[in-house]
């Protein structure tokens, strides 16, 4: 099964499993990871399941939409690597995929 490495705001690293179909949103909420509160629930509406991702990763994820672009710009934590992980599908690709949570705003 696929993994990704989720790094917390404090630094500690742990690897889930994937399960199909999951976007990474889905799969770091479904893994306890609370300090990721996605309180939108995937729908691209509220900037609260931001991520950076590893930079090696960055040309194997989807275009980012206008609306994603539009919410990471009310981040004070957007970088470069800056996503919304529920605008990341999950899929065999992006096995090994890291990320670190952003700081809440």
């Amino acid at each position: 099964m696929p993994t990704l490495h989720v790094t917390t705001r404090s630094g500690e690293e742990s690897t889930v499993e994937v399960g199909d179909g999951l976007t990474v949103m889905e799969a770091i909420r479904d893994n306890g990871f609370d300090e990721l509160l996605a309180l939108c629930g995937g729908c691209c509406s509220c900037a609260t399941c931001h991520v950076h991702v590893d930079p090696a990763f960055k040309d194997k994820l989807p275009a980012m939409s206008e609306d994603e672009d539009d919410l990471l710009d009310s981040s004070e934590d957007r970088d470069e690597n800056s996503r919304l992980s529920c605008q990341i599908p999950f899929t065999a690709d992006l096995d090994g995929l890291k990320v670190r949570i952003a700081e809440e705003d």
